[in-house]
């Protein structure tokens, strides 16, 4: 019985990452069917402590993010737990050995999501680390395998790659980071007086990562290599699409890449994978 509830596990963070983000479900499609469960787990696990700072408004979300933080490390620890989520995530990061610092930075960063914070460089920096350069990297442990030659070796590609996918994000959810969540990730920028200047200071940022993070994904394995490849193009077609948009248009509306794109971006993406020998 215990077999039939680990399936039922996978297929509830499946059925998460399927919902909450169409991207995401077309990348992890393109991965070998062999890692698929692992990463599914991870975007599930990562997905529900987004949704407790991000969502939750009617209840009290530093005591339910403690509680994931405590039922976290219970399961780990007991390689089991009856929160799907969980128990789906504490397998994955228990068969490929993922490094827990990795786990505890990133709930550091969602605690930091519960109140307004002054971000100045370091604390940034701190934030981006933790909410996504360390979610690449739990993402890398499972695609090499547990080989640590190849994963220190890709480590710097895969936190450009997680840095420039959050950035992007910050831009794409301006709006509502701003106005609804009173949430100013980029330091030294008052969002009141914010202008196409500031708003291609970061473009600029995030396009070095982008250009680093290609290196990178040209050297992981087969198995992993178009699935990272995916999204990274989805988010640079995101990204060019922001670039396009005006400051003041950001912070009033969400730029978005349609569903048919997205599917034909897939195609094309593919095509030039096979084209260039990625």
């Amino acid at each position: 019985m215990k077999i039939l509830f680990d399936e039922v596990s996978h297929q509830v963070s499946k059925a998460i990452t399927k919902k909450y983000s169409t991207s995401f479900s077309l990348g992890i499609l393109a991965l070998s069917p062999t890692i698929r469960p692992a990463i599914y787990a991870i975007y599930g696990y990562v997905r529900l402590a987004d949704e407790i700072v991000d969502s939750f408004h009617d209840y009290n979300k530093e005591v339910l993010l403690e509680k994931l933080k405590e039922e976290t490390w219970q399961a780990l620890e007991e390689g089991i737990s009856i929160n799907p989520i969980l128990h789906s995530f504490q397998w994955a990061v228990n068969k490929y050995k993922i490094d827990k610092t990795l786990i505890e930075q990133f709930l550091k960063s969602m605690q930091m999501d519960l109140k307004p914070v002054d971000y100045n460089t370091d604390r940034y920096q701190e934030y981006i680390l933790g909410s996504a350069e360390v979610v690449g990297l739990m993402c890398l442990q499972v695609f090499v395998d547990g080989n640590k030659t190849t994963y220190q070796s890709l480590k710097p590609f895969a936190m450009k790659l997680g840095s420039a996918f959050q950035k992007v994000n910050f831009l794409r959810d301006l709006k509502e980071d701003y106005h609804i969540l009173g949430r100013t990730y980029f330091p030294n920028i008052d969002l009141q007086l914010f202008d196409n200047k500031s708003k291609i200071a970061i473009e600029k940022e995030i396009e070095n990562e982008f250009q680093e993070a290609l290196i990178g994904i040209k050297k992981l394995p087969v198995s992993s290599r178009f699935g990272v490849y995916l999204a990274y193009k989805y988010y640079l077609s995101l990204f060019h699409k922001i670039k396009k948009t005006t400051a003041q248009q950001i912070l009033q509306e969400r730029v978005r890449i349609p569903n048919g794109q997205k599917i034909s971006l897939m195609m094309s993406s593919y095509l030039q994978y096979k084209i260039s020998a990625i």
